[in-house]
């Protein structure tokens, strides 16, 4: 892990504030969503970006119940059900 050399207080509401170097650098905009990871005591920031469930495919997506998924996953997935197409 590299470090930036930053240190930022939480407010009260335990909110911190990321430098506009760092969204810059790492292209993160007001409203994007950030993922949130913890591994032992350290707690990581990551850009979220929606992958298919199977694969971790980021391309052709769609939604299905909540969840995403590829089109190249949903034909694989239907190929193994013993679906055909044309």
């Amino acid at each position: 892990m590299k470090s930036t050399g930053i240190v930022r207080k939480l407010d009260e509401l335990g909110r911190i504030t990321l430098p506009i170097e760092l969204r810059r650098n790492l292209d993160v905009n007001e409203k994007d969503p950030l993922e949130i990871f913890v591994d032992e005591d350290t707690v990581i920031l990551k850009k979220y970006c929606p992958a298919d469930i199977f694969t971790g495919d980021m391309e052709n997506l769609v939604e299905y119940k909540g969840k995403k998924v590829s089109k190249d996953s949903i034909i694989e997935l239907a190929r193994l059900a013993g679906l055909e197409f044309k």
